[in-house]
């Protein structure tokens, strides 16, 4: 099979060319072809089942040709027969049983490369706020829509031999494939997540390629770019493949978990992909517990400082960890993670104070502090005992009250002597 569908990568836009794109219609740009008037070919139902392949063969030829969407009065007729006959290919293969044969596996391939490889225009972070700024859409989402259904419908066939298309699904088309993550149309990302997923599972021997494919995107996107669309997505199968990891995990894997999931907490866009990016870390936990000690320390590495949405995520994800990991690992990193607690405690930020003392709210988080007392209530007691004197807002004195009852029944000879010499501190 030829190679020329496959798009090179070329140089970024410069900055002007990125502020027109802002305005345009598509979020990519496509190799559209010049197109002779497109004639309806007959119905595969109708066809006799000995020149059915034939047929279907031609049907996917006649649905490599690209449309421009972008001016939608142009080429209406071609665009229709093209809709009709994606969407006639799609039921054959649903519903069709051994029409998949080994001469149709390159030019199926073919065809769906020709319609979703293209070029993601580079965006400048400055130019795009996810937050404010709706993506742009592809144009040609009428029938890009349709060639990916059909694509994974293709994988999804019982019929479906990866035998005879290894040759054409490849690390060349993996890495593709994983390019358009990049789009900002949230429909295609999606339909990106199920195909790419879909291909893990078929291709064994693409699974380590695929793996390490997008340990780079996100190496890239963490020391380099900070600007990837498809971050979310990209860990949600990443989320499944974590989740059939044998046991014990290898090496590599941990390694995968240190220098690429944990670092991903440090990024600005963190709030775009912390779910799916906090179920990874839990699939972790729940396969290897010791590995509780280098999340939390990572977690208290990467805290932020000046950003309270980001500490209210990562309060969050600390508390859901806490309540996963098994209380032996606790001792490892009790001291520094209540030594952030109690600094969380006095933010000037209501939720994020408010957030650090709902931990107490938690069966397991208190269980573990009992166990750990003596070393957690000297590092808390100053901080909750300084709001009791200065904060002024009602809710946060009424947890802080109850957070200090807590200790009291804990241990109330530690609480008293804390409470003592804090006070002989406080009249120096």
């Amino acid at each position: 099979m030829s190679n020329k569908y496959f798009v090179d990568k070329i140089d970024p836009y410069n900055k002007i060319q990125q502020k027109k794109r802002r305005s345009g219609t598509g979020s990519s740009l496509f190799n559209t072809k010049s197109s002779t008037e497109q004639q309806t070919l007959p119905l595969l139902r109708d066809t006799p089942a000995t020149e059915q392949e034939a047929l279907f063969i031609s049907k996917l030829n006649q649905c490599s040709i690209i449309y421009n969407f972008d001016e939608p009065l142009i080429d209406i007729r071609g665009k229709e027969i093209k809709r009709a006959c994606l969407s006639e290919i799609d039921e054959y293969v649903v519903n069709g049983k051994g029409v998949l044969s080994e001469p149709v596996y390159p030019e199926l391939i073919q065809m769906v490369a020709s319609n979703i490889f293209r070029i993601i225009p580079p965006v400048e972070p400055v130019l795009y706020d996810p937050d404010e700024d709706d993506p742009l859409l592809v144009s040609s989402w009428p029938h890009l829509q349709l060639v990916y259904e059909f694509f994974i419908h293709v994988l999804e066939s019982p019929d479906f031999q990866a035998n005879f298309a290894k040759k054409y699904i490849d690390q060349r088309f993996v890495l593709h494939l994983l390019e358009l993550f990049d789009t900002e149309d949230p429909r295609e990302r999606d339909m990106l997540k199920t195909a790419l997923h879909r291909i893990y599972g078929k291709f064994i021997g693409l699974r380590s390629f695929i793996r390490k494919s997008i340990n780079n995107i996100f190496l890239r996107f963490i020391y380099e770019t900070e600007q990837f669309n498809g971050c979310a997505e990209l860990l949600e199968i990443l989320g499944s493949i974590i989740n059939g990891f044998a046991l014990p995990l290898k090496s590599e894997h941990k390694l995968f978990l240190e220098r690429v999931l944990l670092p991903l907490h440090k990024t600005k866009l963190l709030d775009q992909y912390h779910a799916q990016l906090a179920y990874c870390i839990v699939q972790f936990l729940e396969k290897d517990p010791t590995l509780a000690e280098v999340v939390i320390k990572s977690l208290l590495k990467y805290w932020p400082k000046t950003c309270s949405r980001k500490e209210i995520m990562f309060l969050g994800e600390v508390e859901e960890l806490l309540e996963l990991i098994d209380i032996k690992e606790f001792p490892k990193f009790i001291e520094p993670l209540f030594q952030q607690i109690a600094r969380s405690v006095l933010s000037t930020h209501f939720q994020v104070a408010e957030r650090a003392l709902f931990f107490w709210n938690s069966e397991a988080v208190v269980r573990a502090i009992e166990l750990n007392v003596n070393t957690v209530m000297p590092i808390m007691f100053p901080s909750l005992y300084r709001i009791t004197k200065e904060h002024t807002n009602q809710a946060i004195l009424t947890l802080v009250y109850n957070v200090l009852k807590a200790f009291t029944d804990m241990n109330a000879g530690l609480f008293e002597e804390l409470t003592v010499n804090y006070e002989k501190e406080q009249a120096k």
